[in-house]
């Protein structure tokens, strides 16, 4: 991705530059309804977006997480992680088993060891450690999370 990646719709835009709201209002309520429908838009850089920004709203009902559901099987990886992080953010109890199918891939990505930090869940110390080996940022990620993994089975004895 590029250093100005954005995507190419002016309602994503607005929802990033917070002038277009989201919930609160039936006017919010619409806008919520359209960046849920935009998590399948055609174009990959607005289904990214949209997915990015529903990950990170604040807002957590049946609606919000059946939209990151169904984003956590998009054919993009970089969409899934989003979406992943983002139900892992609601506390949502099939995170761990979406976690542990992206980690047994070859590649991992930052939201997916920001969710594998967030669970703190020992079961994923061995998947994690694959991508823990060297100084790049998956890397450090991958400590952080190895790290959290590890506090939370002490947590368990």
């Amino acid at each position: 991705m590029t250093e100005n990646y954005e995507p190419p719709s002016d309602f994503l835009k607005g929802v990033i530059n917070e002038s277009v709201p989201l919930g609160g209002s039936s006017f919010g309520q619409a806008n919520l309804v359209r960046l849920i429908e935009m998590t399948s838009d055609a174009n990959l850089a607005n289904r990214d977006w949209a997915t990015f920004l529903l990950a990170q709203a604040d807002l957590d009902d049946v609606v919000v997480r059946g939209a990151l559901r169904t984003a956590a099987d998009d054919s993009d990886s970089v969409v899934r992680a989003e979406a992943i992080l983002g139900l892992t953010n609601r506390s949502a109890p099939e995170a761990l088993s979406l976690v542990q199918r992206e980690l047994a891939g070859d590649v991992a990505s930052i939201p997916i060891m920001e969710a594998a930090e967030e669970l703190a869940d020992p079961r994923l110390i061995e998947a994690v450690r694959v991508f823990a080996a060297g100084d790049d940022w998956i890397a450090v990620a991958a400590r952080r999370a190895m790290e959290a993994c590890s506090r939370g089975a002490a947590a368990a004895v």
